[in-house]
């Protein structure tokens, strides 16, 4: 069955998120956890030398979306979901295994680029900020001071200017990943496609975009009840975590459907090599 760019209704944008809780309900231990897993990885490559350590971080995205849409497109046909799907795709035949690793190259220096680019927005506010960070500078360890550190006016801008770079940048990554996996797509094939099927339903995207904007709204309000009831000890910190986990699960879950939508479903796992 080929892949077929599809015109998505806004509507869909509301049962994307809807089917996402759905799918999440039926095996929320197994996709939680492959979360958990993504983020030990992330952990391990932070201790790693940051010439080493800091460019896989910046490769990794695609990998954790599409690792996230194959195990969801496993869960809706009641198989198996573990995080060896995450490195699934990179056992494709040889022609989609380099374009996969090629956008996440690509993602990589995108990433690095408009880091570079907040951090000059921020002047010397971000190097001070950089510095304490690092522990060239004391205060990394005061909350107060990092809090205000935070709020000044340039880390605002450096910070506002790096989202907006990096919501720019996930429109043509959205399905670009998917498309390699499961389409066959070259990378700039690949991307284009992706930044045109969210072209013609950024209807669909932009009420995905304020439905889940609706959902965190509540989501924040219960995470400060509960650090207000629970303080920030342990316990409370660990609760609060649990909720922003399963949030985070349910949106990398979500993607799958809005793939499916914009490309008419997906095809049976790529040839492995």
């Amino acid at each position: 069955m080929p892949l077929l760019l599809r015109h998505v209704p806004p509507s869909s944008g509301v049962r994307w998120v809807r089917d996402a809780f759905r799918l999440y309900g039926r095996r929320p231990l197994a996709l939680t956890l492959m979360l958990v897993a993504f983020l030990c990885a992330v952990t391990v490559l932070a201790l790693l030398p940051w010439m080493l350590g800091l460019p896989l971080l910046m490769m990794s995205p695609p990998l954790l979306s599409l690792g996230f849409m194959v195990a969801s497109q496993s869960a809706l046909l009641d198989g198996p979901v573990d995080a060896r799907q995450f490195l699934a795709p990179l056992r494709a035949d040889p022609a989609r295994r380099r374009s996969l690793l090629l956008l996440c190259a690509l993602y990589g220096l995108c990433w690095a680029g408009a880091a570079w680019l907040a951090y000059g927005v921020g002047g010397d506010a971000a190097v001070a900020l950089l510095d304490m960070l690092a522990g060239r500078q004391p205060g990394a360890e005061d909350p107060a001071r990092m809090a205000a550190m935070m709020m000044e006016p340039a880390i605002s801008t450096a910070v506002s200017v790096f989202n907006l770079l990096m919501a720019v940048l996930s429109i043509p990554f959205w399905h670009a990943p998917a498309l390699v996996h499961w389409g066959g797509q070259g990378t700039g094939q690949a991307l284009f496609s992706s930044t045109l099927a969210l072209w013609r339903s950024k209807g669909a995207f932009a009420v995905y975009a304020l439905t889940w904007t609706a959902i965190g709204v509540p989501v924040a309000m219960v995470l400060s009840i509960v650090l207000a009831v629970l303080g920030t000890g342990t316990f409370g910190l660990g609760v609060a975590f649990a909720v922003l986990l399963g949030s985070w699960t349910v949106f990398y879950v979500s993607l799958l459907f809005t793939f499916n939508d914009s490309f008419g479903g997906t095809l049976a796992d790529a040839p492995a090599a």
